[in-house]
């Protein structure tokens, strides 16, 4: 073998060398990602924002696929554990979803019974009452004749129900109401259909004042507030300020 030969075999070595090492480069490279990767889950990313107390639906989320190392444990990888669900809290669009973001809906205790009234959309709701909110129910009564026939007496506002939980608010809807002036005047409204969870006597109250009252609206309580209104504030007349 001559020096050209033996230069030619010392360069086809080389090359073998350098393809190997580089053969083992890309190996190395791709055991690495591996690592960092691994296998895959499902999960789902919210679409859009959704209210806290909302009732959750397949078609506001979108399945994504992410490495298991990278997934929290509490993530949803179910779709199917939505269902008869509700947010918990404010969820906003493209945030993961986990299982400490929704919780089962409100139920009725032993003892309640679900009543629905329309509210009127302005005075009543200000879209911050949501299902699973604890709400006073007041009543505004115009005043009645006296037996003497001469003037009214006060007008009255009530609180009738107290630390009333709240089981599903509906959708605006146009309904008709009373004339403040004429009782036998209709007038066009704007309302939501509120559903509660009530004993049977507050139920009967309840339907009373969506009955005969002026009007009925409700103020958010903050939660083991509604129950200390003392019995000498549950009911107000204009003539208690003098």
């Amino acid at each position: 073998m001559n020096s050209r030969q033996r230069r030619g075999v010392v360069l086809l070595v080389v090359s073998v060398l350098f393809a190997l090492a580089a053969f083992g480069g890309v190996l190395a490279l791709i055991r690495d990602v591996e690592s960092k990767v691994g296998p895959e889950s499902t999960a789902y990313k919210l679409k859009r924002d959704v209210a806290p107390y909302k009732e959750l639906s397949e078609e506001q989320f979108e399945k994504v696929t992410m490495p298991n190392r990278w997934l929290p444990g509490t993530a949803v990888t179910n779709i199917d554990d939505v269902r008869g669900k509700v947010a918990t809290n404010h969820l906003r669009k493209g945030s993961l979803l986990q299982t400490d973001m929704i919780a089962e809906r409100p139920e009725l205790e032993p003892g309640q019974q679900e009543i629905a009234i329309m509210i009127d959309a302005e005075t009543g709701v200000a879209g911050k009452i949501n299902s699973g909110s604890r709400v006073n129910i007041f009543a505004t009564f115009e005043g009645e004749q006296t037996a003497t026939g001469k003037g009214k007496s006060p007008n009255q506002s009530k609180v009738i129900v107290s630390d009333a939980k709240v089981i599903d608010v509906g959708k605006l809807t146009p309904f008709k109401e009373s004339d403040d002036q004429d009782r036998s005047r209709l007038t066009d409204r704007d309302g939501v259909p509120i559903t509660f969870a009530l004993s049977t006597a507050d139920a009967q109250r309840v339907a009373y004042a969506e009955s005969f009252a002026e009007h009925v609206r409700l103020a958010l309580v903050a939660p083991g507030d509604g129950n200390d209104i003392p019995k000498s504030d549950r009911t107000y007349t204009l003539n208690g300020d003098d």
